[in-house]
């Protein structure tokens, strides 16, 4: 089973906006979660402890989870 995958982004980051357009230049389609709505910002800041985007969480099959906050360390993931 793959990893389930959400990105926590904000409309307004550069550095967001750099993954969601390597996301739509290689139809990779995966959860987004607005920061904007307040539930995901606070499910942001309790499960990665910060609340930098863009932020992917990756939720192996075994249930562990891990948080990655840098731009290009996300989109080197996701290639």
């Amino acid at each position: 089973m793959q990893a389930k995958l959400e990105l926590y982004y904000s409309n307004y980051c550069f550095f967001c906006q750099k993954v969601m357009t390597f996301l739509r230049d290689k139809n990779r389609e995966i959860e987004l979660k607005s920061t904007s709505d307040r539930e995901n910002a606070t499910a942001l800041m309790q499960g990665g402890g910060k609340t930098q985007v863009p932020c992917l969480r990756i939720e192996q099959a075994d249930g562990s989870v891990q948080w990655m906050y840098e731009s290009d360390d996300i989109i080197r993931y996701l290639t």
